[in-house]
C-alpha cells in the first residue's frame, strides 16, 4: 500500500512540473498521517478520496509540502498543533496550485465545483479562517471565478 502511495505522490510531483510548481519531499507516511490525523474543521475528505482523485492528491501533497517549508513536522497532530495562519496559508497555496493544474488540464467543471465548495465551506462558513488571510482567500476566489465565468 505505501509503495503505491509513493508512486502516486511521485506522479503528482512530476505532473506539477508542467505548471512550474516544484514540491519538496513528501512521503507516503506523511500523507497518511496528515489525512488520518486530528483536525479542527468539519472536512470529511478521506485518504481514499485523495488517492482516488488526482486534483485532491495535488492539493494535499502541495499542502504538506508548504507546511514543511514553514518548518512544520508532518504527523497526525500537525493541523491541531499549528497556528491556524500556517494551516490556512498552506491551504490557500494548495488550492491555488490545484486550480492552476486543473486550468492547465482545461478541467473547468472541476474548477467550478471547487470554487463553489470553497465559497460555501471557507468564505461563508469557516469560523477558523484567520481574518488576515481573508483578503487573500477572496482574491484567489475571484481570480478563478473570472477565469471560468462563475458568479458573474
Amino acid at each position: 500500500m505505501m509503495s503505491e502511495i509513493e508512486d502516486k505522490i511521485r506522479r503528482v510531483k512530476k505532473s506539477l512540473r508542467s505548471i512550474n510548481y516544484v514540491v519538496g519531499d513528501v512521503s507516503a507516511k506523511e500523507l497518511v498521517d496528515y489525512m488520518c490525523g486530528e483536525t479542527f474543521s468539519s472536512d470529511k475528505t478521506t485518504l481514499g478520496d485523495v488517492l482516488g482523485n488526482e486534483y485532491l492528491l495535488v492539493h494535499e501533497v502541495v499542502e504538506i509540502g508548504e507546511l514543511k517549508k514553514m518548518g512544520r513536522r508532518i504527523d497526525r497532530h500537525v493541523i491541531v498543533d499549528s497556528p491556524k495562519i500556517i494551516i490556512y496559508s498552506a491551504h490557500l497555496t494548495a488550492l491555488e496550485v490545484e486550480l492552476s493544474y486543473a486550468l492547465y488540464k482545461k478541467d473547468f467543471d472541476w474548477i467550478r465545483m471547487r470554487l463553489k465548495q470553497f465559497k460555501d465551506s471557507v468564505l461563508e462558513n469557516d469560523p477558523y479562517l484567520p481574518a488576515e488571510l481573508r483578503p487573500q482567500a477572496i482574491i484567489l476566489f475571484h481570480k478563478f471565478c473570472s477565469i471560468v465565468g462563475l458568479f458573474k
